[in-house]
């Protein structure tokens, strides 16, 4: 099983951080991500609640559902199709808090890669590792990103 923790203070405004991380659009200029697009819009809004997204990278490719929309505050989500490596995905969760102007994020990903025996041997423990640098680096780039 894998189980990615991110924390970050980002020097950006509550409402930026969220619209950056909720729009499907703006992921492929972050490290790493090849392309993103959306499958399925959104019940109430285009990147809400229903919505589902298709992240490119590094080598995977990422269909995630919209579990969880509440403005600007948390982002949930859950991979439900996953290539080339099957994903049990049980918890993808952005939250974020304001303070002193700034927003407090925190990133987890909670899951198992359900290949018998390398599944738990190697893949989670790699998914764990890259995961967790590349949550970190997307939100170093929402901090370094013109308002």
């Amino acid at each position: 099983m894998f189980s990615i923790y991110v924390e970050r203070i980002i020097d950006q405004p509550i409402d930026f951080v969220f619209a950056t991380l909720s729009d499907h659009a703006n992921y492929a200029q972050f490290k790493g991500v090849e392309a993103s697009n959306l499958i399925v819009e959104g019940k109430l809004e285009q990147n809400g609640l229903g919505a589902v997204r298709e992240i490119i990278a590094g080598g995977a490719n990422l269909h995630e559902e919209i579990v969880a929309y509440d403005p600007p505050y948390k982002l949930g989500y859950k991979v439900v199709k996953s290539k080339p490596l099957p994903y049990d995905h049980q918890l993808g969760e952005i939250t974020l808090k304001e303070i002193d102007g700034k927003t407090h994020a925190t990133w987890r990903s909670i899951g198992h890669i359900t290949i018998f025996v390398l599944g738990s041997l190697y893949f989670d423990k790699q998914i764990q590792k890259n995961g967790g640098k590349a949550f970190g680096s997307i939100l170093k780039q929402i901090g370094n990103m013109p308002r």
